[in-house]
């Protein structure tokens, strides 16, 4: 199969002298490549190497065919149309002078005749059939207007498409619609995501690590079940090696004993005096060579277990993996932790985004709030923590309630970590803020950083720690979209904390693993 992207001995640096990728050798062509890693370790920086944005500091970027991108952050200008997202006014624009009869000989030369018919099919793919493509982009939602492009995108029939996030803030059908699309897709794909529902169909995985990078065939379930197949391996060889050296070390040492002991006793038996010196020479000689010959084969073996150390070491990633607990919240069974009476909300002005809602929550419930974007969600989980107030009925709250909300609002620009821990936790000292950001990788200085610094990954961490560190501990989480962001790695951590809290969760999320995962036992459908 030929490639498209061919990356041969790739290298990159950052302006600050960081190293992302060293000798990185790989090619994409015709087969759909999901690229995995945890956050900040290059994944969009390699998308940009891979189409030219960004130069590599040694080793070469070479392409073939024709390559389209779908990016993660979509920013349509201002005044910009349907046609200009999916790439297609001026070829739209073209025909349409030819049609009323205005076209020039360049127009006709040019003129793409199948593209309407394409433009349709692709729309069509993505569940955004018979839309206008005068309509202002500006007038989409986000989930839209990830749906147009990649529509613009599968009508421009390139060889090679590159997505990065392409699921990212969407709703369960507008994650579907991707799916499908990637699914039918006849041409080459490099998927950057930690969408593992995306992921499952992919013909391969790459993970990109502080090691390099990894190829595993097939999909995301099968480079989980042979990625840890490799971790334990790997954790088995060092162990071994780390016990060969010790083991090495103590019998270099003992042989350098033994022949301290016999060169003790050889002087002390000459000290008497009772034998020739011809022969107490031949007796040194011997013992000599016997020692010299002891001591260099314990430290050839020591040096060989140091060697087999370094080359286990090389095979294992060291890293800070996110890992916490929850404290506990000792929730009874019985107690109801949140109940809607007949509650209705309304923004001024507008129509009901709730109305007639009602539901209780009693115990340590999990309660996932399913439904597509715009359809109130985040209005209930708002009215759930008590930001918001009922426009009609009544939200009872009845246990301690912490919010997490997906844009991380309660991080304020201007103040670092520990400020915003302390703001948001008045009973913490400093060195509980600390202790408590440690947790989640805000390690000494970088417990500092201004919120204004941190990544989108970076906020989502810090929220966490802020809302479920609390000296007092929450008897109700509400989380809106929690995992949007986090990588792989931080997704599975934050699974095993909510498994093991033992309080309740009303949770906003388009992810079935997570919710399978946290031990959702009922929904409300919006």
């Amino acid at each position: 199969m030929s490639s498209f992207i061919t990356l041969d001995g790739l290298s990159f640096r950052t302006p600050e002298g960081d190293s992302l990728f060293d000798n990185l050798t790989l090619a994409f062509g015709a087969e759909r490549t999901g690229l995995v890693g945890r956050n900040g370790v290059g994944k969009t920086t390699l998308i940009r190497l891979m189409l030219g944005e960004l130069a590599p500091s040694s080793g070469s970027v070479a392409t073939r065919g024709r390559i389209g991108v779908l990016r993660q952050a979509l920013a349509p200008a201002p005044d910009a149309s349907l046609a200009d997202l999916l790439g297609a006014s001026e070829a739209l624009a073209r025909l349409a002078r030819i049609e009323a009869g205005e076209g020039d000989e360049t127009d006709f030369a040019e003129a793409d005749w199948t593209l309407p018919a394409r433009l349709d099919e692709a729309l069509a793919q993505v569940g955004l059939t018979g839309i206008d493509l005068d309509r202002p982009a500006a007038s989409l939602s986000g989930g839209q207007a990830t749906r147009a492009s990649l529509a613009g995108l599968l009508a421009g029939e390139p060889d090679l498409i590159l997505l990065d996030e392409p699921t990212n803030n969407l709703d369960a059908e507008a994650r579907a619609m991707i799916a499908s699309a990637l699914a039918a897709w006849k041409g080459g794909a490099v998927v950057v995501s930690h969408d593992r529902s995306l992921l499952r169909p992919m013909d391969r995985i790459v993970e990109l690590s502080s090691l390099g990078a990894k190829v595993y065939g097939g999909g995301y379930d099968l480079y989980v079940e042979r990625k840890a197949q490799e971790e334990a391996a790997a954790a088995r060889d060092l162990d071994n090696a780390e016990r060969r050296v010790a083991q090495a070390a103590r019998d270099a040492q003992a042989a350098r004993e033994k022949k301290a002991r016999r060169d003790a006793a050889g002087k002390r038996f000459a000290a008497k005096g009772t034998e020739s010196r011809l022969f107490l020479g031949g007796q040194a000689e011997r013992a000599e060579n016997s020692g010299g010959r002891e001591g260099r084969i314990a430290e050839r073996l020591q040096g060989e277990a140091v060697g087999d150390l370094a080359q286990a070491q090389e095979r294992v990633e060291r890293l800070r993996r996110l890992d916490f607990a929850l404290p506990p919240s000792r929730l009874s069974a019985g107690k109801t932790v949140l109940a809607f009476e007949e509650v209705a909300f309304a923004y001024p002005g507008e129509r009901p985004v709730i109305e007639r809602l009602s539901f209780r929550m009693v115990g340590p419930e999990r309660v996932a709030v399913v439904g597509p974007n715009g359809s109130g969600k985040t209005t209930l989980v708002k009215l759930a923590a008590g930001e918001l107030q009922p426009t009609a009925g009544r939200v009872v709250s009845g246990a301690r309630t912490a919010l997490f909300d997906q844009k991380t609002e309660m991080l304020w620009s201007g103040e670092t970590l520990v400020e915003a821990f302390r703001r948001l936790n008045p009973d913490a000292g400093r060195n509980e803020a600390q202790a408590a950001l440690a947790r989640f990788l805000f390690r000494n200085t970088a417990a500092e950083k201004l919120v204004d610094a941190l990544s989108g990954g970076e906020r989502l961490r810090a929220a966490l720690a802020c809302t479920l560190m609390s000296a007092t501990p929450p008897q109700l989480l509400v989380l809106d979209e929690p995992t949007n962001h986090l990588d792989l790695d931080s997704i599975a951590a934050v699974e095993a904390a909510l498994r093991g809290y033992d309080g309740a969760i009303l949770v906003v999320s388009h992810d079935p693993d997570f919710l399978e995962a946290i031990g959702v036992e009922r929904r409300i459908a919006f």
